[in-house]
């Protein structure tokens, strides 16, 4: 039933948009974007559809979930739902509303438990979704005939654990997370795979919301250093006493897979100097040559540079600072922005510490340069209320003859910091979700 229920919605929504409208929102070979894809309801309503409801969603870090019945909720587009641990020792992840009333099944944001409850009707269901039981049960088996418990839990995703982050889809036609991130994966193990002993999320979580379009702020961390100088200058003088250096364009670089996008320089420590503590700058020193000969030497070089990333759609990063962000779509208009501190897990407590605090200085809701970016992000997505304003289209041409061909790095490099070359392949990517009905054509 709930497949037909979802086909549905998709083809309601997809009636509103022929597949030439939609190409002439985005033209990604020229730098240019329509404007209405930030606000539009109905660009919106298509959105959850063909990519929240299609893509591979960051939901978590095993650390989160260390043993059976621990859990947290969280979202997949507007769809809530609970990242589990089973009694099997396997990660589950599944919507939080139950399949009775469709009432939400769990409020809390983080715990353990051997069930979760529905507190409308009493229906149990088990760490890994199955339906434990009901009040008066045998009324269901009596006088419902083709009732079977087995077939009613909580509607489960595929999920997959990448080096200790948690990814959930709902389509079950997406192609497996290894395929999904492609050549990407070699981009995220700078993070994730720079020491024999993996990484965890520090305990706890910020949850803030912005006034904007979920996709200024992910299209900020796929490649926007141009900003940086600008923005955050009086944050940076303030903090360190120092204005933001001009990058070295020569040796800066974005590199894209399927749309998701890092920018980066090879300086090893210019994001980590911003968190304000010697001691992360003294760690990552000692430790440039054990990740060159774990990852080579390019990437011990890009583990705490300036620079910023976003896995496609809405999960992003800054290497340095180890701030790990999902943007929530909450409307067209609305995000919600969940924000954690990822380390290695045998790093120093006293410097698991330092990278708490200097991440809650700079990117949190009352951040240095949090509160310079969401002030851009919100203005950028408001002043789109205007009629005429919203007719006119936005630039993203910068370095359009840009790319190169690299002998290490991976994906579609542009040269050069002060690029849109990530922004555009995001939009590419974004435009071919959105005007494919199916992944299966994808």
């Amino acid at each position: 039933m709930s497949k037909n229920l979802a086909g549905s919605a998709e083809i309601g929504a997809a009636q509103k948009f022929s597949t030439e409208q939609l190409n002439q929102l985005v033209d990604h070979e020229n730098g240019v974007i329509d404007r209405r894809i930030f606000w539009d309801e109905e660009i919106y309503k298509l959105e959850l559809e063909r990519i929240f409801a299609r893509c591979w969603l960051m939901v978590g870090h095993d650390s989160q979930i260390p043993e059976p019945g621990d859990f947290v909720t969280s979202y997949m587009g507007e769809d809530a739902v609970i990242v589990s641990r089973g009694r099997d020792g396997k990660p589950n992840v599944f919507l939080n509303s139950c399949p009775h009333r469709g009432n939400r099944v769990c409020f809390a944001e983080a715990g353990k438990t051997r069930r979760f409850v529905c507190n409308y009707h009493g229906w149990a269901f088990g760490s890994d979704g199955r339906l434990m039981g009901m009040p008066a049960e045998e009324l269901y088996e009596e006088t419902c005939p083709n009732f079977s418990a087995a077939d009613i839990g909580l509607h489960p995703a595929r999920v997959t654990s990448y080096k200790g982050l948690l990814f959930a889809t709902f389509d079950e036609e997406a192609p497996s997370l290894d395929d999904y991130l492609g050549e990407f994966r070699w981009y995220l193990d700078i993070l994730l795979d720079n020491d024999a002993d993996g990484t965890e999320f520090l305990d706890g979580n910020i949850r803030s919301h912005i006034s904007c379009n979920w996709k200024f702020p992910a299209e900020n961390f796929v490649g926007d250093s141009y900003h940086a100088a600008w923005t955050h200058n009086s944050g940076a003088m303030a903090m360190l006493g120092v204005p933001v250096g001009q990058p070295n364009q020569d040796r800066a670089y974005h590199a894209s897979v399927n749309g998701s996008g890092w920018q980066f320089g090879l300086d090893m420590i210019g994001n980590a100097m911003t968190l304000g503590e010697q001691d992360i700058v003294d760690y990552l020193r000692s430790r440039e040559e054990i990740v060159a000969e774990r990852l080579g030497k390019i990437r011990s070089r890009m583990i705490g540079a300036v620079g910023s990333c976003t896995t496609f759609p809405n999960f992003s990063f800054l290497a340095g600072h180890n701030t790990f962000r999902t943007w929530v779509p909450k409307g067209p208009h609305k995000t919600e922005l969940n924000t954690w501190v990822l380390v290695n897990k045998n790093m120093p407590f006293e410097l698991k510490e330092k990278y708490r605090k200097g991440v809650m200085r700079t990117f949190s809701p009352s951040g240095t340069l949090e509160m310079d970016d969401g002030e851009n992000w919100e203005h950028s997505t408001t002043v789109n209320a205007g009629t005429v304003t919203r007719r006119q289209k936005l630039h993203y041409g910068l370095g359009l003859n840009s790319r190169i061909e690299h002998d290490e790095l991976k994906g579609e490099i542009h040269k050069r910091k002060y690029n849109d070359a990530n922004q555009r392949a995001f939009y590419r990517r974004w435009l071919e979700l959105m005007s494919t009905p199916t992944s299966g054509e994808i």
